[in-house]
Formats: C-alpha cells, sequence, structure tokens
C-alpha cells in the first residue's frame, strides 16, 4: 500500500491534449494573470501614495488587492507552466504549499470581506462616531485579525490533509490541489477528520456571510431613508462594489461545492473554479474603481 511518504508528486488536470489548445489556455491564462496583476497593482500603488485614500475603506481594499494578488499567483502561474511545458505534475510539497497559500488568502479574504461589511454599516450607520470606532489601530488590529486567523486555518488544513494515507493514484481531478480532490485519493477512514474541519470552516463562513447580510439589511434600511437623491447615490456607491464582490465570490463557491451529483461533469466543474478562484482577482479592481470617484482619480493621477 502506498502512502504520503512514498508519494513524490501528484497529476493535475489537463485543459487540453493538443498543443494548439494549449497554448491557448495559456494565452487566456496569461491574459487574465496580467489584468489581476495591472489591476490590483494600481490600487495598492494608488492607495500607499495618495494620502486622501488613507482611510478604513481603503486600508482594507488595499489589503483585499494583495490577498486577490497572492491567490491567483498561488495558481495561475503552475498551471500557464504546466501547459506550456506539456506535462501535469506537481510536486508533493508543491501541491502541499498550494493547498496552504489557497485556504491561507481566501479565508483572509472571506475574514476581511466581513470586515470591510463592518465598517461599512458603521459609515453609513453610525456616521458621527465612526471616527472612534474605526480608529487606525483598531483597523489595522481587524485587517491584523483576518490574516492570522486565515495563517491558522491554513496550518490545520494542510497538516491534517496531508498526514492521510493515499493509495488510490496521484490523479487530482483539478487544475490545482484542492482538498475536496485530494481526499478522494485517501485510502483510510482518516480523512473523516479533514472532512470534519471542513465542514467547521464553511460553517465560520456561512456565520460571516449571514453577518454580511444583517449588516446590509441595515445599511439599506438607513440608505432608502436619506431624502437626497445625491446622499443615496454616494451611499450606495460606496456599498455596492463590496456587495457585487461578495456576491461573485459566494455565489460561485456555493454552486461549485452544493450544486447537485446530476450536474456535475468535468467541464463544468473546471469552468466553475476558473469562475471563483481566477476570475474574482482579475475583476475585483475594475467592480471597485467603476463607480468610485476618489480611487478613480487617484488612479488618473497615477497614470
Amino acid at each position: 500500500m502506498s502512502n504520503s511518504s512514498s508519494l513524490n508528486e501528484f497529476l493535475l488536470l489537463a485543459f487540453a491534449d493538443t498543443r494548439e489548445l494549449q497554448l491557448l489556455h495559456f494565452a487566456l491564462f496569461l491574459g487574465i494573470y496580467l489584468a489581476a496583476l495591472l489591476g490590483n497593482g494600481l490600487i495598492i500603488t494608488a492607495v500607499a501614495c495618495d494620502h486622501r485614500l488613507h482611510t478604513p475603506m481603503y486600508f482594507f481594499l488595499f489589503n483585499l488587492s494583495l490577498l486577490d494578488l497572492g491567490s491567483i499567483s498561488i495558481t495561475v502561474p503552475k498551471s500557464m507552466a504546466n501547459s506550456l511545458s506539456d506535462t501535469r505534475a506537481i510536486s508533493y510539497s508543491g501541491c502541499a504549499a498550494q493547498v496552504f497559500f489557497l485556504f491561507f488568502l481566501y479565508s483572509a479574504e472571506l475574514y476581511l470581506l466581513t470586515v470591510m461589511a463592518y465598517d461599512r454599516f458603521v459609515a453609513i450607520c453610525k456616521p458621527l462616531h465612526y471616527g472612534t470606532i474605526m480608529g487606525t489601530r483598531t483597523c489595522v488590529k481587524m485587517a491584523a485579525a483576518a490574516w492570522a486567523s486565515g495563517f491558522l486555518k491554513a496550518v490545520m488544513h494542510t497538516a491534517n490533509t496531508f498526514s492521510i494515507p493515499f493509495c488510490q493514484g496521484n490523479v487530482v481531478e483539478q487544475f490545482f490541489c484542492e482538498v475536496p480532490q485530494i481526499l478522494k485519493l485517501s485510502c483510510s477512514d482518516s480523512y473523516l477528520r479533514e472532512v470534519g474541519l471542513i465542514v467547521i470552516s464553511l460553517c465560520l463562513g456561512f456565520g460571516c456571510f449571514v453577518f454580511i447580510v444583517v449588516s446590509y439589511v441595515q445599511i439599506f434600511t438607513v440608505v432608502l431613508r436619506i431624502p437626497s437623491e445625491q446622499g443615496r447615490h454616494k451611499a450606495f456607491s460606496m456599498c455596492l462594489p463590496h456587495l457585487a464582490v461578495v456576491s461573485l465570490l459566494v455565489s460561485t463557491v456555493l454552486f461549485a461545492y452544493l450544486k447537485p451529483p446530476s450536474l456535475s461533469s468535468p467541464a463544468l466543474n473546471l469552468v466553475v473554479t476558473i469562475l471563483y478562484s481566477v476570475v474574482p482577482p482579475a475583476v475585483n479592481p475594475l467592480i471597485y474603481s467603476m463607480r468610485n470617484k476618489e480611487l478613480k482619480d487617484a488612479l488618473k493621477k497615477l497614470i
């Protein structure tokens, strides 16, 4: 019986078998990756360099762009390199690194999006107390807590996943090392520990989602009472980008993991995975800058 100690590499899902389609996949992912690098890089630079953007909302957006850059850099370059070199292999340690950083960055992003919802709630529902509640030290502590929580979660999941013996081959039916696909290779009931951890993580994620929904119910209740159309427009401009980012992430992840088995197919699974793992880091900068005059002015000044 082979196990993780004798497993040197995993084989990832190939996008195509023909050379032409492999190069098309490389070109497509390269375009998406460069868009993510450019968009998030511009936001990071603009927030860092423009003193007018040194506010809690843009501080959290700065952290979100860092997380998006990290998450897309963990999966896309490796997939591009595999297509270019016509291989499917990823080393055992490389796979473990992908699992760790993906759990780290995605978990931290979810917690950060929850913090950003609280920031919007305080800004709109308690504007007179905003400066007191969302002080610099408080914002730094909230962001640090999101990063630290993601790190601890990643350590637990990675250690637990790669302590499981594998004897069902080494083929991962995904273009990166995704834990549910890796667990299919296990040959003992020890994988149930990781399933238990995933259930706990999903419950925490659901709690964050409920907090965000409740926050926005209260936000929209207050916004709709604003008498001036200009005031309502400004409030919606502050909230809608964040709500769009949360909706995109949550809807694609829920569909990926909760869709009925009758809808499951390798092609559909691949498309849905790309939608939640590759597309958001590339489109988030566009979503945040589209309706934000301050950010657009800072980006124009930067360019």
